[in-house]
Formats: C-alpha cells, structure tokens, sequence
C-alpha cells in the first residue's frame, strides 16, 4: 500500500491564488475524487501533487510526501512512483498506442519482454486491443485517453493522478475506465481523479470539491 500526503499545498500564478493551502492524505487502496468547475484548480492541485509546476511558471507553496518519504520535484516524484496523466494526454502523435506504453517501459529499464507484455495486458484492459498499431493521431479523442492511461498502469504507479481521464468517453468506455480505476486503488495505489463527471465522482471513496481554488469536503475520507 502506498501513502500519498500534502502538507500545507498552494498553488499561485502570479497574484492569482488556484489553489489555497491545504492539506491532503490518501492512503493507498483509496480513490478521492476532485471536483469543481472550470478554472476552480483541480488541475493545479493535481500537477502540484505530482510536483510538475515548474518555478517559472506557478508559485508552490507546502510539501508532498509518498510513503512518508518527502518529493520535492518531478522527478522524485517520478522516482517515487508518482504518475501523472494530464487533460491533453500527453502522448506524441508520431507513436502507435503500442510504443506509446513500451517506449516508457523500456526507458525505466523493463526487460523487453516483460514491457511487451504489459502493453497488451494494458491495452486489452482499457478495450484497446485492436488498435495497437495505430498512430496516435489516427485515433480519436477517447481512445487516446484511454491509451494515455494504460501507459499510467502499465508504469505500475504507487500514486496515480488522473485529470479529467473520463470527460471525452461513451457510458459504455468512462464505465470501464472508473473500473480500471478502482482497480488499481485496489491494487495498493492512491488514486486521486480530477473530474467533471457525477458518475465517475460517485464511485470513488471521497469527495474533494474546489471553488476558485477553495478546497471543502463533499464527502471525506473515513
């Protein structure tokens, strides 16, 4: 099981506060859920947990800590199994869905037939079997969400952060994704969604919902 905590986290740009300081703790094997509107912070709050704002950009106030064990940048973050999926996917258009998951497999130094392995396990488990192939510019707009996250499973995240990984899906694939989810909650990591969608929120284990960058409880963690 993994732990992921902030302490005190804020995030500012400039003179505009996105996120006030607040403080955060989900345990591993749970599921949080942020919501809120447009522009409330959700995403901030989620690149500021996986410590990927970079100075020049947005202030950074607080700490983050995985297992106890403080993250003060990316890639510590990364090194402790923080992963990130981002809104725009993040994945390069000039890859398949295949090399999409494999090219990060081997980069951390998987063996070749292990990472192999995991992006059919991956693709096949977010429905994607038949499109490894493909180009990511060939596929649409929830299929590359989808891909975007198998690449985060098959990375086998302690923490996974998960921004918006619903919000371009038919009922029949968003229900097989907040499944996938929770999967790997059950797993032992801390999941935590940053999502528009009622549905995806009701299925998680706790509500945090931002307003203009106000943190409240909908629905704690017990």
């Amino acid at each position: 099981m993994s732990d992921l905590v902030a302490t005190g986290l804020g995030v500012s740009y400039g003179d505009r506060v996105a996120v006030q300081p607040l403080d955060l703790h989900v345990p591993g094997g749970r599921m949080l859920a942020v919501t809120g509107p447009s522009g409330a912070g959700k995403s901030s709050l989620l690149w500021a947990l996986a410590c990927a704002l970079r100075p020049a950009v947005a202030d950074v106030s607080g700490t983050v800590a995985v297992d106890g064990r403080p993250v003060g940048d990316r890639d510590a973050a990364a090194g402790a199994g923080v992963v990130l999926v981002p809104q725009r996917n993040g994945l390069s258009p000039t890859l398949s869905a295949e090399e999409s998951i494999l090219v990060p497999l081997l980069a951390l130094g998987v063996p070749a037939k292990d990472a192999s392995g995991r992006v059919a396990e991956e693709l096949g488990r977010v429905g994607l079997s038949d499109f490894g192939r493909h180009l990511v510019d060939q596929l649409s707009g929830g299929q590359q969400q989808r891909v975007a996250l198998a690449r985060a499973f098959a990375l086998r995240p302690r923490v996974l952060l998960a921004d918006e990984s619903t919000s371009d899906l038919d009922a029949g694939n968003r229900e097989l994704m907040i499944a996938a989810l929770r999967a790997e909650a059950d797993r032992g990591a801390a999941v935590v969604l940053a999502t528009h969608d009622p549905e995806a929120a009701a299925r998680t284990d706790a509500v945090l919902a931002l307003d203009e960058g106000v943190a409240t409880w909908v629905r704690p963690l017990t």
